[in-house]
């Protein structure tokens, strides 16, 4: 059957203390609302409606950056959860199908729930998702019979005995589309808050005679973020679990509680991440390569038997292939380092292409930007790069060639010669002494005429 995502996402989160969206504050380096569309994706959605309000135009650019089908809507006032679904009802005009609508502030619902949704309301009018609460608190109870809703209750409004009940309500609702749509149109805001409420859908269905159900889930999944505190501890809450995913699927960890994981971090079997590594998002890395402590990885891949690190940075477009080596305090930006390929110390290679089994040494530069254009490195295979070369771009050098240590090379160098560009030595005999004497004599009559 169709299926359409409506995702509401039009809320300030004023608890948030921030002009950014809240639905665009970030967890593992992606916003919060690409993390309720990426819960998705199993669904196969033919559209995605994205309902937003405060902050629409940085919100639409977030959504379609992950989905570029996807469809934003206004809700220029927020008047309740019903009134920003109905915004919906317009683009969807026609569609025939499950509308399930989700929360851009709720991050972690997984896919085999919504997969679950999906699955029951293909024989149910109107679906919604409980979670039975270790502490039900303020929560909407769920009041059912069997498997059957029978009404949603606000806890301001429940009985004792309602109140005693630990199946809440989500929020999350799935249901035909254009039955959603016409449930929407009779619900009324006759309330404290002059706002349309979703959960006034039932009792509308009931009176209806239509069919409602619940399907459960784990509470955890239902986690909103509202705050900074809570955001906090939705990140630690995500990297906890891709921490175990990750040891799970045969990753080796020492101190896995040190290592931050990206939303779309892919690491191998047989990998091995050492102590405080970091993962920003687009970071692939093959089974039994090495990831050394204190190092930051984006947008990059790192192939088999290759390592990384202590202490370096791999910026994105960086490839490496298999058996490289980037050691200590270097950075790879936009740049390939063929099978074999050695940039050990305190270099920054942007811009390039390193030839297999060619060596570079300590504190080379590759001069990628002449502050307007980028321009690039070649280097061939089984070349030495001497330590301290600037690489000034573009510049090629060849198969087997070699730089001396020092060298600002500035034109092409051809397959298996030496390039030495620097100043001849001239020792000046006794000089150094004589200068000493003469500073030190200096200092001392400064010294007396204090």
């Amino acid at each position: 059957m169709a299926t359409a995502l409506i995702i509401l996402a039009a809320g300030k989160g004023t608890r948030m203390k921030s002009d950014l969206p809240k639905v665009l504050h970030p967890i593992a380096g992606a916003p919060l609302l690409v993390h309720a569309m990426k819960s998705a994706v199993p669904l196969d959605a033919e559209r995605t409606i994205v309902v937003a309000g405060h902050g629409a135009e940085a919100v639409e650019k977030a959504a379609l950056n992950w989905n570029p089908e996807a469809q934003v809507v206004v809700q220029a006032e927020q008047l309740g959860t019903a009134h920003a679904v109905a915004q919906a009802k317009e683009v969807l005009d026609g569609f025939e199908g499950t509308a399930i609508v989700l929360y851009g502030d709720t991050p972690f619902i997984s896919s085999e729930t919504l997969e679950a949704l999906q699955e029951k309301q293909a024989s149910t009018d109107v679906v919604v998702l409980g979670f039975d609460a270790a502490d039900p608190a303020r929560y909407g109870r769920l009041v059912t019979n069997g498997d059957t809703l029978e009404k949603i209750v606000e806890f301001k409004d429940a009985s004792e005995v309602e109140r005693a009940i630990t199946l809440c309500n989500s929020g999350v609702v799935a249901a035909d589309a254009q039955t959603l749509f016409l449930l929407i149109e009779a619900v009324g805001n006759d309330n404290a808050a002059g706002e349309y409420y979703l959960t006034d859908i039932i009792g509308i269905a009931r009176d209806r005679r239509l069919s409602t159900a619940v399907v459960r889930c784990d509470e955890a999944e239902t986690l909103g973020i509202n705050s900074r505190a809570e955001l906090v501890a939705a990140e630690a809450a995500f990297q906890t679990r891709a921490r175990q995913a990750a040891l799970d699927d045969g990753v080796a960890m020492a101190a896995p509680e040190t290592v931050y994981f990206a939303h779309d971090t892919v690491v191998g079997r047989d990998a091995i991440i050492e102590p405080n590594v970091v993962f920003a998002s687009g970071v692939t890395v093959e089974s039994g390569a090495t990831i050394r402590a204190f190092s930051h990885l984006e947008g990059c891949h790192v192939s088999r038997d290759a390592v990384v690190g202590p202490y370096a940075r791999l910026r994105p477009g960086a490839e490496l292939q298999e058996a490289a080596k980037v050691g200590n305090f270097v950075e790879v930006k936009n740049a390939v380092l063929a099978e074999g390929a050695k940039v050990n110390h305190l270099s920054y290679i942007g811009d390039a292409e390193i030839g297999a089994r060619t060596n570079v040494g300590a504190g080379t530069i590759t001069c990628n930007y002449d502050g307007v254009f980028k321009h690039k490195t070649t280097v061939g295979e089984d070349a030495f790069i001497g330590s301290n070369t600037m690489l000034v771009a573009p510049v090629t050098i060849g198969h087997e060639a070699m730089t001396a240590s020092g060298s600002v090379i500035t034109s092409d160098v051809p397959d298996g010669d030496l390039a030495v560009a620097r100043g001849r030595q001239d020792n000046k005999k006794g000089l150094a002494r004589r200068m000493f004497e003469k500073l030190k004599s200096k200092k001392a009559k400064q010294a007396k005429g204090a």
